[in-house]
């Protein structure tokens, strides 16, 4: 019997597919999802609107999203990753040119009843996509310089489109995240090790264009750098947001101050703090133990990710689930060293726990495709 064949005879059918569902994965993501809410009821003063009740309607509406591609065999969306990629980019062309204007940045599109964000689709489409190149490529031209340039460029298009909104967290993020891929896929280490010497000389131009006619990031970028280096310079002003975090992560102690208690929170010293700053709330009203059972539950998310991953034969199922479980690791890890001022405040929210609708979605939409993985392996 081929491969193929005992994969299509293998495959779960109908009601047997629930039966393979990873359920383990599902409760983590519902006790994430319930922090957030928690959370959100806290810093809304104990009331379920403005932001409890759409957040509970989102992640409702995510996980039926995540079953209904769950239930999907994975080969399928294999094949629509192209597809789902073209329709990510055209979104950001979109954005480029009629995209809903926020705090200064152009990236959402108007639904009436929520704001889509495609650069949020863009993280996972892209992820996709390199996956199924990945799965495509003989692994003996794995490492030939014209099969890099192709992933290369599926990166270079989102992120170029991104930093123009601008959007400098959300383009790392696919920047890191499609590397991930590259690498887990068996890019030769040379490649990576150029990635990091053209980063040291980005970097340098960078602070080399400061208030020159060809500066390479918006003014208020620059701030953000000169506040993660040295909060105390403007602590009214630009260092404001990182100040008040780190007084509202060390207030919360060891047990925390307790629920509805954060003064931080309370009294509006915390910005943001439905949104990119959530953590430092869950920190300030349940302290160190509290923050540590948040980490906890995201790497036991990471582990189902990783075991899902080892399992499966199918390579692109197996790309996929851990170019997601990247991403994610990067979404929680990247908001928790920006809060603790370990990293620069470039607006990346806590997934699962922040406020918003398109990340919730996008990202429970992920955890269907590894659902799917999970259920259509070879068995």
């Amino acid at each position: 019997m081929s491969f193929l064949e005992y994969t299509v005879k293998s495959t779960p059918t109908g009601l047997r597919k629930l039966l393979y569902v990873n359920w383990a994965l599902v409760i983590l993501l519902t006790a994430v999802a319930s922090i957030g809410f928690l959370m959100l009821y806290s810093v809304a003063g104990g009331s379920m609107s403005p932001w409890v009740e759409p957040q509970m309607q989102r992640f409702g509406l995510g996980l039926l999203a995540m079953f209904v591609v769950a239930m999907v065999p994975i080969w399928f969306w294999r094949n629509m990753s192209g597809l789902a990629y073209g329709i990510s980019i055209l979104l950001l062309l979109y954005v480029e040119f009629f995209g809903a204007i926020g705090m200064g940045a152009q990236r959402w599109i108007d639904l009436g009843f929520m704001r889509l964000q495609p650069s949020e689709l863009t993280k996972i489409t892209l992820v996709m996509l390199l996956a199924a190149y990945y799965d495509w490529l003989d692994s003996r031209k794995m490492s030939r310089p014209l099969y890099v340039l192709i992933p290369l460029l599926i990166i270079a298009v989102p992120v170029m489109l991104t930093l123009r909104q601008p959007d400098l967290g959300t383009a790392l993020l696919l920047l890191m995240g499609g590397g991930a891929v590259m690498f887990l896929a068996g890019v030769h280490w040379a490649y990576f090790a150029a990635v990091v010497a053209a980063g040291v000389g980005a970097v340098t131009a960078v602070f080399a264009s400061r208030g020159t006619p060809w500066q390479l990031l918006q003014d208020y970028q620059y701030r953000r750098i000169d506040t993660f280096l040295d909060p105390s310079t403007d602590p009214l002003g630009a260092g404001y947001h990182i100040t008040q975090s780190q007084i509202a992560l060390g207030s919360g102690g060891f047990a925390g101050r307790g629920f509805m208690q954060g003064t931080q929170s309370r009294l509006n010293f915390l910005p943001e703090k439905h949104t990119d700053f959530i953590f430092t709330t869950l920190a300030e009203e349940f302290g160190f133990i509290g923050a540590a059972s948040l980490l906890l539950l995201y790497l036991l998310i990471l582990l189902f990710c990783v075991i899902t991953a080892l399992q499966t034969r199918d390579r692109f199922a197996s790309l996929v689930t851990l170019g997601i479980a990247v991403a994610f690791f990067l979404y929680f890890a990247l908001n928790m060293a920006m809060v603790m001022g370990l990293a620069p405040v470039v607006g990346v929210p806590l997934p699962l726990v922040s406020y918003g609708g398109s990340a919730m979605l996008v990202l429970m939409v992920a955890f269907g495709l590894v659902q799917s993985a999970h259920i259509h392996r070879p068995r």
